[in-house]
């Protein structure tokens, strides 16, 4: 289990739930607009809104729009993304709750070299841990979290050189920085391995936390496949990249990144941290696919269950088709719906039938009025 951490009044890590951001996409100095899409993602589950800041006057107005939110009566904490600019870093550091910096362009430089000896790899490390005070000193006065974050494709020519754009490159450029804000006393971290290649994210992820707790560090984890692009494609990838690691126990919070408007990641990232049990948020539906020995409309009665239990949070349902494979393969449902004949549904509670041979014309408001009751004896 990772460290809790804090990120203004929102738990991150430590046995929280996992939670769910996303990233505005207005231009930051529109500050109403940026509002109006941080509540937007807020209604729709949003728990962190990350804005980016690419220099000095738009970190600055990330104090303007985290007022307008507060008057609005809106707490969300604020996480100010930062690229190539750490003056904007230390400012934003001010304002808001997180600053998220990338170690391949925050304080590396890139000049073209190729090849750096032991002394110039160690004599660049020593100048970031400099670079690096003011920021981490900012932070540790105004209790702002941090999240490292390393992407594939952005590494920086020191890093390149000993390790190439690899997986073991990004793990180390990460590792790397944690060791410098343990240096100077600065805990309050989140790591993430971003990519758009969902092996090499899986791959990174993977090392990075192997590495760490390798030293003892029990830093909480942002998942996401960076750039997966929109529709059925960018979900899948989403959920491949995100769920393999939540699976393997890795993973503090996540955000789906969708070639849309930002809305439209909350709902995928709860379906996806309810596939995988990583937090319950609605109920769940064991549905098999029918067959030949299906003697009920399945599909419509699926519909019809769907949409008069979607307020039962954390019920597990089995509708299933008949009594072939059914009642064994639903066993940890709640409760059950199995066909049983010609038009003909069995409920069930667990493994024990409760009400045999239903007219499927009356079935599915027979098995919602049971569970209503019976949840509340």
């Amino acid at each position: 289990m990772s460290r809790q951490i804090h990120i203004g009044k929102l738990m991150l890590g430590g046995g929280a739930p996992v939670r769910v951001q996303s990233m505005t996409n207005t231009d930051t100095m529109d500050t109403r607009a940026t509002v109006e899409q941080a509540l937007r993602m807020v209604e729709a589950g949003c728990e962190l809104v990350r804005i980016t800041a690419p220099d000095v006057k738009a970190a600055e107005n990330l104090g303007r729009i985290k007022e307008e939110l507060l008057k609005r009566g809106c707490e969300v904490p604020l996480v100010a993304d930062i690229h190539f600019n750490p003056k904007a870093a230390e400012v934003a550091a001010t304002l808001v709750e997180k600053v998220r910096v990338n170690p391949g362009n925050y304080t590396d430089r890139n000049t073209g070299k190729l090849e750096f000896t032991e002394q110039e790899y160690n004599d660049e490390l020593k100048r970031i841990g400099e670079r690096m005070a003011t920021l981490i000193d900012i932070c540790k006065a105004h209790h702002t979290a941090m999240r490292i974050g390393t992407n594939h494709g952005s590494l920086s020519e020191r890093i390149m050189s000993r390790y190439g754009n690899t997986p073991e490159g990004m793990a180390q450029s990460a590792i790397e920085f944690a060791r410098v804000c343990e240096e100077q006393d600065y805990h309050d971290l989140v790591f993430s391995m971003k990519a758009s290649n969902v092996k090499v994210m899986v791959d990174s992820t993977r090392l990075f936390v192997q590495k760490m707790h390798a030293l003892g560090m029990d830093y909480p984890i942002h998942l996401g496949v960076t750039e997966a692009g929109d529709g059925m494609q960018g979900r899948l990838k989403s959920a491949a990249g995100i769920g393999a690691l939540l699976l393997d126990g890795i993973g503090d919070t996540v955000r789906v990144s969708l070639t849309e408007d930002p809305e439209a990641e909350m709902p995928i990232a709860y379906d996806i941290l309810q596939a995988v049990g990583a937090r319950i948020t609605q109920p769940e539906y064991i549905a098999c696919p029918s067959c030949g020995r299906t003697q009920y409309d399945i599909q419509t009665a699926l519909r019809e269950i769907k949409e008069k239990t979607k307020h039962l949070v954390g019920v597990k349902i089995g509708v299933m088709g008949c009594i072939v494979n059914g009642p064994g393969e639903m066993a940890d449902a709640d409760y059950g719906y199995v066909g049983s004949g010609h038009g003909k549904i069995t409920l069930y509670k667990g493994k024990e039938i409760v009400k045999r041979d239903i007219d499927q014309r009356d079935a599915v408001d027979e098995l919602v009025k049971f569970i209503e009751n019976d949840r509340k004896q």
